[in-house]
């Protein structure tokens, strides 16, 4: 086959032509990629400080999914009112921004409502979810979807939860729902919204409907009285009703009773709370290794107990000599309170880096918009 010098010219002004054609597409379908909005997902481990991560080192069987994390920092957890803050004022912090008293739910120093990260997200089109252990009402939860000045207004939180839209719920309350002083029955009004509403069991999720677990009366029971995979669960129940959705999402998971396990002194429900909270963080972390337009970020609102790890001795009944056994280690309390302790923050996926150093508590809400906007923050 023979070609003219002007037909070669042609055909490589052609090829250069398709080719730049093919980079642009690229470039174009790169920018698309950035400016999809970004899912969310927010895991709390309720008084869960590096003593109590450490314990999943120690006391797992498998390597902890923690060491799955690249971006690790530190939040300082003081309220405006308080040196040793409470869950309410720390994820209050969390969900609008804003350092505020301690008890406080939604509202800034001053008890006025303050926007949430939740309710923000969900003016701009996001699905959004709850899970928590404890009564959908208590403090975590509550602080990213009502707006009260005090931490135990559980049935006035309840009736803000049934008016806040959210699109999956998952924990315990019953109660508050419906064995009301107001007499009112609040899961009427789940139903009359559209719910899919289960109070037994983690039913199968209705895809066109928002869906509302609320499976006890108070909270969920502990891994020492018998939970069993409701966290994973749930958790897991959230994840694949969003992806099926294809809609940006915002989920809230916590681990409430590693808190719990440290004011009452019991090592065996604290550790088993976070080797618990561990297995549910692999679920998640898989789920943003294969969509990676995510941002996952781990954290507690304070640490309960003043825990360390320190070693295991055996004592001889008869003399009470200690004898150190060097290959175990024992958990111990400082007190059965609050401690001040910096808490770990891990950070995987879109916006992770911004994540990294020491900073105050309400910071981590400013990183979260930060990702949001696909902004890094410059040092």
């Amino acid at each position: 086959m023979r070609f003219s010098v002007q037909g070669g010219v042609l055909l490589g002004m052609l090829m250069m032509g398709m080719a730049c054609k093919t980079e642009t597409d690229k470039q174009e379908a790169k920018s698309t990629e950035q400016e999809e909005p970004l899912n969310v997902i927010l895991m709390i481990g309720d008084g869960m400080g590096v003593p109590q991560v450490s314990t999943a080192y120690y006391f797992g069987e498998d390597t902890p999914n923690f060491s799955r994390f690249k971006q690790i920092g530190f939040h300082k957890t003081s309220d405006k009112s308080h040196r040793i803050t409470d869950s309410a004022a720390g994820a209050t912090a969390f969900a609008i921004g804003q350092k505020t008293y301690k008890r406080a739910i939604g509202v800034s120093v001053d008890t006025i409502p303050q926007e949430t990260l939740l309710e923000q997200l969900q003016k701009q089109g996001y699905q959004t979810g709850l899970i928590s252990l404890t009564t959908i009402t208590h403090a975590t939860p509550a602080s990213f979807y009502a707006h009260v000045k005090d931490r135990d207004m559980h049935e006035e939180i309840a009736e803000q939860l049934v008016g806040a839209k959210v699109d999956f719920i998952a924990g315990g309350g019953r109660k508050f729902f419906r064995d009301r002083a107001d007499g009112k029955e609040l899961f009427a009004n789940f139903k009359e919204q559209g719910y899919h509403l289960d109070t037994l069991q983690l039913s199968e999720v209705v895809l066109d409907q928002p869906n509302a677990y609320i499976l006890a009366e108070e909270g969920i029971p502990s891994k020492i009285e018998g939970r069993k995979e409701f966290l994973t669960d749930a958790t897991s129940m959230a994840l694949d009703y969003f992806e099926k959705k294809k809609k940006p999402f915002f989920l809230m998971v916590e681990g409430s009773y590693i808190d719990w396990g440290g004011h009452a002194k019991d090592a065996e429900m604290m550790v088993s709370e976070v080797l618990d909270f561990d297995k549910t963080l692999g679920t998640v972390l898989d789920f943003v290794e294969k969509h990676p337009n995510t941002l996952l970020v781990v954290t507690a609102d304070h640490e309960t107990g003043g825990v360390s790890i320190g070693k295991f001795y055996d004592i001889d009944e008869s003399t009470g000599e200690k004898k150190e056994v060097p290959e175990k280690v024992t958990v111990y309390f400082n007190s059965d309170q609050h401690s001040g302790e910096l808490i770990p923050v891990f950070a995987k996926g879109k916006g992770s880096e911004n994540f990294q150093g020491i900073y105050e508590n309400n910071e981590i809400f400013h990183k979260i918009q930060q990702a949001l906007h696909q902004k890094p923050i410059t040092q």
